[in-house]
């Protein structure tokens, strides 16, 4: 049987007569630590292609997103059917003749794609696909368990597709492998502490501190079979059910609940559960109690560095998940609340997109939660985790911040992390040092955010140097949970002190779901879109919805100028919780009137 390989791929600027470098040369070629060389890919080997068609109406789509996210725009929360997203920005029957002739021209007719029309996903023979992309070379890397097919040259494209398709990539960067976060010895001393001092303490965080902290009564769960959340899990990490049972079992008597989820879309591996995955599964049910949950799985090591994203729905499950998670959006059931917690670097074009091509929001592209605005018409809510300022080394010696991506895009929720001050207490918040947050270096900073973060930047006592940051892009993150000290059971094992914006996120998620179920009872439309409503709301003045977090501040690069501290938390919106964490009473309250 021949080796079937996976590789999501998103071409731009092609063509097939006169040819050109590829739109992508900031991309790395160099083979990270850890992952080995093992030879070609063998001619007939089959490899998956994904191109993206040029969209048509992209500046109209910006416009839109911004009218039905907007609480006082008549349009607020209209969304776009699937077939009035397909009718706005579908590709023009020149540029799907166009591109089918290309490739029929080599042979090329085993496609699929979506709804939209804009993505077409084609299996060919590893030489066909050095054909189409010259000077692309296959070979196959391990590491671990974990295999990858990438291009360790660069290739080229043909001019006279320039029109028609987007954008190329996925071929050099490998994915790259986040670790959680624990902190053990720390807990124990701080545990010795208080024993020594007989204050009430709690063990680590829990689904009922969670609901403690952020004022959730074990009343507060979902209601309606209409409304749902979705979380995804990537890199081979894998849920066990039995592991979620076991976590309802143990830390979810008090509230109803679900101990099970009610879809896995793609391939749910055996053998040993992921922390993570089990960590973003069990606290978006616990938080986003009795909400019927979907579980998006990629079975692959994808060709992102880190990937945020939902998987795809079927037939397309082997498909990476940057390419793919616009299949499962822009599938008529796909659930209106989604919770992400991967990132990745923003430099040289995180995922498959070229930079000159990032700083177009409408550019298909990517995680669907980011493909945009396009998803950002649908009634779905997209949450990103992500972690520190970052670091980059520059030529020279030099430093500057690295933004993570996709939590700097402008259409994503971007969710950062906060600790007890107390670590055993019930109490008011600090920064997480492994909060991210931070400014953009492609995307511009969003009107609905810039008075807040001009306040910030005005205000501030002690900024980095400016060399280190762009102060005209997005800022990130726009709000923030805790992070700090979780209980996770993995492998049937009840698991203490787990830490970083995967945890939380999908509690912030959860919260969000919740709120769209008391919106759906009302007869509103779910949130969507999130930000330009979360902006609104806190700079109309003091607001009792969002806990405000001013102290503490998150790690960044370990230089003379800096010395790893890179923002700091402050009064109002910063750089690094947003606009702090969730007053659930009173979350809901406002956001049940806008």
């Amino acid at each position: 049987m021949e080796a079937r390989f996976l590789l999501v791929v998103a071409v731009s600027l092609a063509g097939w007569c006169l040819s050109r470098a590829g739109p992508e040369p900031d991309q790395s070629l160099r083979v990270p630590a850890g992952w080995s060389h093992v030879g070609r890919v063998a001619p007939l080997d089959e490899l998956v292609l994904t191109f993206a068609l040029r969209q048509q109406n992209v500046e109209h789509l910006a416009k839109l997103v911004g009218r039905v996210s907007d609480p006082d725009s008549p349009q607020y929360g209209k969304y776009l059917s699937l077939e009035e997203l397909r009718t706005l920005v579908q590709p023009s029957l020149l540029t799907l003749s166009t591109v089918h002739k290309w490739l029929g021209a080599y042979g090329i007719k085993s496609c699929k794609t979506i709804s939209t029309l804009d993505f077409l996903e084609c299996v060919m023979p590893a030489s066909t696909a050095e054909r189409l992309l010259p000077g692309a070379r296959f070979h196959r890397y391990v590491s671990g368990q974990r295999s990858a097919v990438r291009s360790p040259v660069h290739y080229t494209l043909h001019e006279e597709l320039a029109e028609h398709i987007d954008f190329v990539g996925g071929l050099h960067r490998f994915p790259a492998e986040r670790k959680m976060v624990t902190r053990a010895s720390r807990k124990e001393e701080a545990m010795a502490r208080y024993q020594q001092r007989r204050v009430a303490f709690h063990l680590g965080v829990t689904p009922a501190v969670i609901r403690k902290r952020y004022n959730l009564t074990d009343g507060d769960i979902g209601a309606l079979p209409n409304n749902s959340q979705a979380c995804a899990q990537f890199l081979e990490q894998y849920f066990h059910p039995a592991d979620l049972a076991e976590f309802m079992r143990l830390f979810g008597s008090s509230f109803g609940h679900r101990s099970q989820v009610d879809q896995v879309v793609g391939h749910q591996g055996l053998g040993k559960a992921g922390l993570e995955a089990s960590l973003d599964v069990e606290y978006i049910m616990s938080t986003g109690a009795n909400i019927s949950t979907w579980v998006f799985s990629n079975a692959g090591t994808c060709s992102l560095p880190a990937p945020l994203a939902l998987s795809c729905l079927p037939p397309w499950e082997r498909v990476d998940p940057a390419g793919c998670a616009v299949w499962t959006l822009l599938r008529p059931r796909s659930p209106p609340g989604h919770s992400l917690q991967r990132s990745g670097g923003e430099v040289g074009a995180w995922l498959l997109v070229p930079t000159r091509v990032q700083a177009s929001p409408a550019i298909p592209f990517g995680p669907v939660c980011h493909r945009h605005p396009q998803a950002r018409l649908t009634q779905n809510s997209c949450l990103a985790g992500d972690e520190g300022a970052g670091c980059r080394k520059l030529a020279g010696g030099k430093h500057t911040f690295r933004p993570s991506f996709p939590a700097s895009s402008p259409y994503v929720t971007t969710v950062g992390g906060t600790a007890f001050k107390n670590p055993f207490q019930v109490t008011w918040e600090v920064t997480d040092y492994i909060s991210g947050g931070g400014f953009s270096n492609v995307f511009p900073m969003p009107d609905y955010q810039a008075a807040a973060v001009r306040s910030f930047l005005h205000s501030a006592p002690k900024l980095p140097p400016r060399s280190y940051y762009n102060s005209s892009g997005r800022a990130y993150p726009d709000l923030a949970a805790l992070s700090d000290n979780y209980w996770v059971v993995t492998n049937r094992i009840p698991q203490p002190w787990v830490s970083g914006t995967s945890a939380s996120t999908p509690v912030v998620g959860g919260i969000v779901a919740l709120i769209n179920d008391r919106r759906l009872q009302k007869g509103l439309p779910p949130l969507g879109f999130l930000n330009p409503a979360l902006y609104k709301l806190q700079e109309k003045g003091p607001s009792t919805a969002l806990y405000d977090v001013t102290m503490g501040c998150h790690l960044s690069c370990l230089d003379a100028a800096v010395e790893g501290q890179g923002f700091c938390a402050g009064p109002s919106w910063d750089p690094v919780t947003g606009w702090g964490t969730p007053n659930f009473p009173q979350l809901l309250r406002a956001l049940l009137n806008q």
